[in-house]
């Protein structure tokens, strides 16, 4: 068997539902999949079983310990030469796996990651959301759009890597803290070759309301810094840039007291950059409303990350 398609869930029956249904309609169909219930109280046992006629799956259920170590369990038990890693709140288009397939034997990787996109059923927030994760108008342009695919860091929502690669690696050491991007770093550090497969994209539904987002972006920059733990060099400026636009924001008030001529142009500057996202999502998503709530989406997720990422900063600097 070629893959392995391992799926950690935590009470979400109803997701995991949709994504064996779009796993049902790949055109390649050499694979398993695994389902690892991470202790969920709301479990998906049933709905995974239905599924057993149509490909191999089998389902597991452990106590909780977080997407990453659910992540290895799967793989521990895995068949496959190679494991596709997805989350549950996602669907995958019917040429996902031949795509990935393909992809693989040409380019010879060892390891990938694939982009997210919003399906046009998603609704307007999750939209919005999507826009403002994936965008050059955030720090999204590095999640799938990056012009050298091997300088990409694979997100554990839609990546793979082969059977060796895990069996070298041991898969994920610290789940929920930014483990996908500490694996990817540690992959090509081994000499493995990962690289973005930018035509490999799945629909990543975000369930999110706006406060979880602003909640889970945080996270995300508290996460960046918990990676430099492992990999000093896993903090580039690129992801400083939510940090400086949280300063800048925060110093207007400041500057119109005291700078006026600066308070403008400082103005003027997230004026355009305002703009520019709202006319840019409008167009992608072809509807005004959607571009204007991308705006608060947007300096949401920013100032979020920002904060997320100098919170987090002061508290590794104070333990030294």
């Amino acid at each position: 068997m070629l893959f392995s398609i391992i799926i950690p869930v935590y009470n979400r029956p109803l997701e995991i539902k949709e994504l064996l249904e779009s796993l049902n309609k790949q055109s390649f169909r050499d694979f398993e999949v695994i389902i690892v219930e991470d202790g969920s109280s709301v479990t998906c046992k049933e709905i995974c079983e239905s599924f057993d006629r149509y490909f191999p799956i089998t389902y597991y259920y452990q106590e909780n310990t977080g997407q990453g170590f659910a992540r290895n369990f799967g793989m521990k038990r895995a068949s496959g030469d190679f494991f596709i890693l997805l989350d549950s709140d996602c669907i995958v288009p019917p040429n996902y796996m031949k795509i990935v397939a393909e992809s693989l034997e040409l380019r010879q990787l060892d390891a990938f990651g694939g982009p997210d996109a919003a399906e046009e059923n998603f609704s307007p927030l999750q939209k919005a959301i999507n826009f403002s994760m994936t965008s050059l108008f955030t720090t999204g342009g590095i999640r799938g759009k990056l012009p050298d695919p091997s300088k990409y860091q694979a997100r554990g929502y839609n990546m793979g890597l082969s059977r060796k690669a895990f069996e070298e690696t041991q898969g994920f050491v610290d789940p929920n803290k930014g483990e996908d991007i500490e694996l990817s770093i540690r992959l090509k550090k081994l000499g493995f070759k990962l690289e973005l497969i930018a035509d490999a994209f799945v629909y990543h539904k975000r369930r999110n309301t706006f406060w979880s987002f602003i909640k889970q972006s945080y996270s995300f920059g508290k996460n960046r810094v918990n990676v430099s733990r492992f990999h000093p060099e896993a903090i580039k400026i690129v992801h400083l840039l939510p940090f400086f636009f949280l300063l800048g924001v925060f110093s207007l008030p400041g500057l119109f007291l005291f700078r006026e001529n600066l308070f403008y142009l400082g103005v003027g500057l997230l004026g355009l950059w305002s703009l520019g996202l709202m006319i840019t999502s409008t167009i992608e998503n072809k509807s005004l409303f959607i571009g204007l709530l991308s705006l608060p989406v947007a300096f949401g997720q920013l100032l979020a990350y920002g904060a997320g990422l100098a919170s987090e900063s002061l508290r590794k600097a104070s333990k030294g």
